[in-house]
């Protein structure tokens, strides 16, 4: 699958594709992509060590002119915070998840592909900036629910580049698919690396 590295903004594009760009190149950030291999799949990114991989990662999703969705915590969408951020989250491609329902979490997300546009939900497998031991495992479960492939996206501080182009359809062998995803992010450092979480599924934790 041919990847290629988005350069400077043009004329082509769309004016927040435009300013994605140049606020990504103003911080000399690169953003590497690849064509998605369908309209539906689940996106992992990692490491995710720093508050800062939020901001790159809207300015990708926005330069690449996609419209993945992200899970975030109920309370962002619901009360105050909800009245003052929730229309804006939403516009940015977020949803509102219930983490301590987790009786069919799996099941109900896995539903959420069944839809003839395109929808890729975007999971970060640590679940936290700080270390943890283990990844979460509901986006490996989710996307062996909905059949859908898996990206997996990196943010690789070293060299200041984010990348969309790797993907795999995971075969329900946690062990080998596990094997796949470490050679994949092999080398990838975080701006805080040492938090960075071993590539493992240690607990059947939620989504």
């Amino acid at each position: 699958m041919t990847d290629q590295y988005l350069h400077t903004p043009n004329a082509a594009i769309s004016w927040k594709q435009r300013c994605a760009l140049r606020l990504l190149n103003v911080f000399k950030w690169k953003v590497r992509v690849a064509p998605l291999p369908g309209l539906h799949g689940v996106i992992i990114f990692y490491p995710h060590t720093s508050n800062w991989d939020f901001v790159i990662g809207i300015l990708a999703k926005w330069a690449v002119d996609a419209p993945f969705r992200w899970l975030g915590k109920e309370s962002l969408f619901n009360g105050l915070t909800g009245k003052l951020f929730g229309p804006m989250l939403r516009s940015w491609g977020g949803e509102p998840v219930e983490r301590g329902a987790s009786t069919g979490a799996i099941e109900r997300l896995a539903q959420r592909f069944n839809t003839p546009d395109l929808y890729w939900l975007c999971f970060s497998p640590e679940g936290t900036r700080k270390y943890r031991d283990h990844w979460r495992s509901g986006f490996y479960h989710i996307a062996l629910a909905a059949k859908v492939p898996l990206a997996m996206v990196y943010l690789d501080y070293s060299i200041k580049e984010i990348g969309f182009v790797d993907y795999i359809h995971l075969s329900g062998d946690i062990e080998a698919d596990l094997d796949q995803i470490r050679r994949i992010y092999q080398g990838r450092r975080g701006l805080y690396h040492e938090n960075a979480a071993p590539i493992t599924l240690t607990r059947p934790d939620p989504p």
